[in-house]
Order: structure tokens, then sequence, then C-alpha cells
């Protein structure tokens, strides 16, 4: 028991810390709802704002799972992505191709990717807490951003159920389709995320 008194409090996360007393009025559970469900509509305006291409459409949902992680912390950030996520398997049109939504959008070509968006929030939220230097951040938001596209091309790879009735399009061509055209664009994501992180958390160090 001593020791439980005697462990610090875990550090807030960066939204907690910048608005402190918003939906201050409301239970913990109540705002943690709140939050998720406005960060979860921020998930679905960025699925919108996208490059149609096959077989992954680009778009700037990986930014924005990224900054919820770090603006929300590990636990709420990954909340909040599953219950996106959770709005599009009740079959929500949520996603960033028109009218796709449901159990069966979740086993084609962007099924990992959609499901990696967890556990990147989750890790995101991990190396973005205060205090963190900036070459965590940034190494956190990488490491992140990796996982999306990892997992999305290994299920691209070998788990996605194509319209031809075939199962994953192999690693190479999962590869060249699902991993290289967006590399850069994930560079630019990653460091935007950081600098967004990084400035937040030296603007509260100078209140």
């Amino acid at each position: 028991m001593a020791e439980a008194t005697l462990r610090p409090a875990s550090a807030p996360a960066l939204f907690d810390a910048a608005f402190p007393r918003l939906l201050g009025g409301l239970s913990a559970p109540l705002r943690g709802m709140v939050l998720a469900l406005a960060g979860s509509l921020l998930l679905i305006l960025s699925a919108k704002v996208q490059v149609p291409m096959w077989p992954v459409p680009m778009t700037m949902q990986s930014f924005v799972v990224l900054f919820l992680g770090a603006a929300l912390g590990p636990r709420l950030g990954a909340a909040t992505v599953a219950l996106y996520l959770g709005q599009g398997l009740a079959g929500l049109p949520v996603f960033a191709m028109p009218g796709a939504a449901g159990p069966a959008y979740f086993l084609g070509t962007t099924g990992g990717f959609l499901l990696s968006f967890i556990p990147a929030a989750w890790v995101a939220g991990i190396f973005a807490q205060r205090g963190a230097s900036l070459l965590r951040v940034a190494g956190g938001m990488a490491l992140a951003h990796a996982l999306i596209l990892g997992l999305g091309m290994l299920w691209l790879a070998y788990l996605a159920q194509l319209a031809s009735g075939a199962t994953g399009i192999g690693l190479e061509r999962a590869f060249a389709v699902g991993v290289q055209p967006f590399v850069l664009g994930s560079l630019v994501k990653v460091a935007l995320a950081t600098a967004l992180v990084a400035a937040g958390w030296t603007a509260l160090r100078r209140r």
C-alpha cells in the first residue's frame, strides 16, 4: 500500500495538459467517451481527404491516428480509433471508399491498414508523453507509421480477400503497391505530427 501511495501519478496526455478544464463537469468515463467521439469524427473527415489509388487510397488518416494517440494518450487514443473502426464495422460510411463499410470491408485490401491504426495510436501515445525529447517523439511517430505500413502490407500480401476470389497479392507486389507509393507521404506525416506534438509541449512549458 505504501509503495502504491509513493508511486507518482501518470502524466497527463497533451490534450489534458493543455485543456484541463474542458468538459471538466463530466465524469472521467463520460469525458473520455465525448473525446473519443470527437476524435472518431476527425478520422471520418480525414478519410475523405484522399487521393484515389489501388489497392489502398492515400488519405490523411494515418496522420490523424498519430496525432490522436499523442494528444489523447495511448489508451484513449487507441480506444478512439477502435470506436471509429466499430462505426465502420456497424455499416456506417466512415471509410475512404464511398459506401464501403461492414464486416466484409475489413477482409479486403485495406483491412490490415485499418486494424493497424489501433496499435499505431497506442505507440504514438507512449512515445509522446510529457517530458519526451524531440528525438523520442519523432522515433515514436516513425515507429507508429511503420506499423501501419508493415501490418497493412502483410495483410495485403497474405490475407486480403480480392474480388477475383484470390487471397493476397504476394509480398513483393504488396510492398510495391502498398508501401512504396506512400513512403514520402509517410515521412511528411511523421514530421508534421512530431512538430505539432513538440510545439504543444513547448508551449505548455512556457505558460
